[in-house]
């Protein structure tokens, strides 16, 4: 690690002028998550939540994305203070994470366990290498995924594969989750793809792409019939959007692919 946190928050600028950030967790061997790590990767979605750029980037640095949750965690808990911990981390992560106006990728490169995988399933789309491992494995403690992860399965995989995944604990391979539709592609280089992904979505219609994560949250909220309620304001906002009249011009005047974005 570069400093004493479990985490880094790390801001730059592709090459056309538009701000990403990569939140790498980094606290060797396992990147466990402890309190330390809740409480710092809670802290950097706030981080990102108060200067949030055109897209986000999450991954992990050593052997493995994450080794799951330190148990010392659970120990002792009251029925209260469970619940209490469950609601914390879905205020301060889960929900957080998801509502950021932006593009959100995951890049797994290895073993990715419980709080990495819900985490993970909270994000807009998951890349993952040939080698990577996912797994909710809260049963061995007698516990049930509570961060979001099995409902997140439900919605990409089906309620049966989730019960699967779930109820089982075992380990499953990126090309299967994959197959689910879990995984959004898998790459040798996983690192680098998801970079240059973060770095393409950035440059992108970043209103467009908020807009089309509160159309997909509304379905997810409330079926297709709230979703087609919701999509002609959201979209419809869009038109007072500079990156949309821009757009708009250059496919007139120059074709379509030529367009730049500011975000705006």
């Amino acid at each position: 690690m570069t400093d004493s946190t479990p985490t880094r928050l790390e801001y730059s600028v592709t090459p056309a002028g538009a701000e990403l950030a990569v939140l790498t967790f980094d606290s060797p061997p396992l990147n466990l998550f402890d309190a330390a790590m809740m409480e710092s990767v809670a802290g950097r979605v706030a981080e990102l939540s108060a200067r949030t750029p055109r897209a986000v980037l999450l991954r992990a640095e050593g052997k493995v994305v994450s080794g799951g949750v330190d148990v010392h965690v659970f120990e002792g808990l009251t029925v209260a203070e469970g619940a209490e911990l469950w609601q914390g981390l879905f205020d301060r992560i889960i929900t957080p994470l998801e509502a950021l106006p932006c593009p959100v990728v995951f890049a797994a490169h290895g073993l990715t366990l419980t709080a990495a995988f819900e985490i993970a399933l909270a994000c807009d789309l998951i890349l993952a290498a040939p080698k990577a491992k996912f797994g909710l494995v809260e049963t061995v403690v007698g516990l049930t995924p509570s961060m979001g992860g099995p409902q997140r399965l439900a919605e990409r995989a089906g309620s049966g594969r989730a019960r699967e995944l779930v109820m089982t604990g075992d380990l499953y391979p990126a090309a299967t989750l994959a197959d689910w539709g879990v995984v959004n592609g898998v790459h040798e280089d996983v690192d680098a793809v998801a970079r240059a992904l973060t770095v393409r979505l950035a440059d992108g219609p970043t209103r467009a792409h908020a807009a089309t994560k509160q159309i997909v949250a509304a379905w997810r909220s409330g079926g297709i019939a709230h979703a087609d309620s919701v999509t002609p304001r959201v979209s419809g906002e869009l038109f007072g959007t500079d990156d949309l009249k821009g757009a708009v011009r250059s496919f007139l005047t120059d074709g379509p692919g030529k367009a730049t974005y500011t975000g705006k």
